[in-house]
């Protein structure tokens, strides 16, 4: 992508007032993480996580975190443990061992509501959607833990305004939209939360190339607007193109970590995708 003016000009969205207005302004603020000077204190962080299923073992000493304001990526191929790491933040999956922590406090052993309680947002791979729930149900059922009417109500009319092609099937079943369109759904719904952190699981996968740019465009903006944004995505050239920063997973190990623009300029990324070792026993 060229730019946000140009990729939406290129996929028809229509700007939305307050959104996605200041990501250069961010993403010099973040430069400190990849310059390594320091600056705030993680809001999501994963340490030393070994996580198994029965005697297979998933993840093996796993380090990542995400900065406040960031967009960052897990990349990785097939059975690398990405949607594994997922799992573990999103309280599907409890580690063997290690750290994991949210905005300054543990969130290890905690059940998937009250991770989502304590301002983690979900997108799950594949969507997950109620089908047979109009639109207008499904984004209200991401309100579910809220109890402030009139501000939920508020939430509802900015998601129609950020997702134009939402607010023209609102009162459609949920399961007959297109993919895409499903995405979207399910973006607004986490939303509906009001989430400290986004966790979105393949947000690309199936999807149109068309719907791709709309989809990496609107999660830019709304990251632009302060939401973090943690990515698990196959498609390391369309995921860097709007990340802050990324990690390369490879067989549950980090083999590679740093700042997207680094990432996409280092050769050892295409080995990790192949499945070869160079980038595991040369990686820095």
């Amino acid at each position: 992508m060229s730019g946000l003016a140009s990729t939406i000009a290129r996929t028809g969205l229509a700007p939305v007032s307050g959104w996605g207005g200041n990501r250069e302004e961010g993403a010099h603020l973040l430069s400190a993480r990849s310059q390594g000077e320091g600056g705030r204190r993680a809001l999501l962080e994963l340490k030393q996580i070994n996580s198994f299923y029965g005697p297979v073992q998933a993840h093996f000493d796993l380090d990542l975190e995400v900065r406040p304001g960031q967009i960052v990526s897990l990349l990785g191929g097939n059975a690398s443990g990405k949607s594994t790491t997922m799992k573990v933040v999103l309280g599907l999956l409890k580690p063997r061992s290690g750290q994991l922590r949210f905005d300054g406090q543990s969130i290890l052993g905690l059940g998937t509501p009250q991770v989502i309680r304590r301002g983690i947002g979900s997108v799950p791979e594949a969507r997950r959607l109620f089908p047979a729930m109009t639109v207008r149900e499904n984004l209200l059922m991401g309100a579910y833990a809220r109890n402030d009417r009139k501000a939920v109500s508020d939430d509802l009319g900015r998601m129609l305004e950020l997702f134009p092609r939402v607010a023209e099937r609102i009162d459609f079943q949920a399961g007959t939209l297109s993919g895409g369109e499903q995405q979207m759904v399910a973006m607004a719904r986490a939303l509906m939360g009001r989430p400290k952190l986004l966790c979105m699981d393949e947000p690309t996968m199936g999807l149109s190339p068309l719907y791709v740019d709309k989809v990496l465009e609107l999660i830019a903006r709304i990251n632009g607007q302060g939401v973090s944004v943690f990515m698990v995505e196959q498609n390391a050239s369309l995921a860097l193109q709007i990340a802050h920063y990324g990690y390369v997973l490879q067989t549950g190990r980090i083999v590679l970590q740093g700042s997207a623009r680094q990432l996409l300029a280092d050769s050892r990324i295409r080995d990790a995708y192949l499945g070869g070792g160079d980038a595991a026993r040369t990686a820095s």
